[in-house]
């Protein structure tokens, strides 16, 4: 009896420690590097550039999504709320929508923008849904999100399709705090 109760606590636990966390993106204590998007709806619309580099060691948040559901939405306006109440910390954010036809992705994003009023990220798109190869973004992620400060990555959230829920959207939007201290 001992044998029996001794392996099925060790086959839970295994199943337990097989259950890890979706990894994707930069590690905290990376440093970002830099990479190129077409800008949608910011300040340089229409044109292709480097967030990473125009924003330097400012605060920033950046979501890299394959998909843009109403969790995605949601996200992105938490975090648009979060850099308008930080502007004087000079917080910044961008979204990186990951897609092979960036030319139909143009049309979500200013939909998105428009529909969530959008003010303060920058909705961008890359060509191709692997994402910058020095990124690491998982196959697996429909949505990772790493944020940053004085170019060292501080957190990291990554969510496989589905998984961005109503409760991880406000969790992962009050993770922002991290990187104003």
């Amino acid at each position: 009896m001992k044998n029996l109760i001794l392996a099925a606590l060790v086959m839970s636990m295994t199943s337990i420690a097989g259950a890890a966390e979706l990894e994707s993106g930069l590690k905290p204590g990376d440093s970002p590097p830099p990479f190129n998007v077409r800008d949608i709806t910011g300040p340089k619309a229409g044109k292709t550039l480097c967030y990473r580099c125009m924003y330097g060691a400012r605060p920033v948040v950046t979501i890299f999504t394959r998909d843009i559901d109403e969790n995605v939405a949601n996200l992105i306006k938490e975090v648009d709320n979060q850099v308008g109440a930080n502007g004087d910390k000079k917080m910044a954010a961008f979204v990186v929508l990951l897609t092979d036809d960036a030319d139909a992705a143009e049309g979500t994003l200013k939909t998105l923008a428009k529909k969530k009023s959008i003010k303060n990220v920058p909705l961008t798109v890359y060509d191709g849904t692997a994402g910058p190869s020095s990124y690491k973004i998982a196959k697996d992620a429909d949505v990772t999100v790493m944020m940053w400060n004085e170019s060292d990555v501080k957190v990291n959230h990554a969510f496989a399709k589905g998984q961005l829920t109503k409760k991880s959207v406000s969790a992962v939007a009050g993770d922002s705090a991290k990187i104003l201290e």
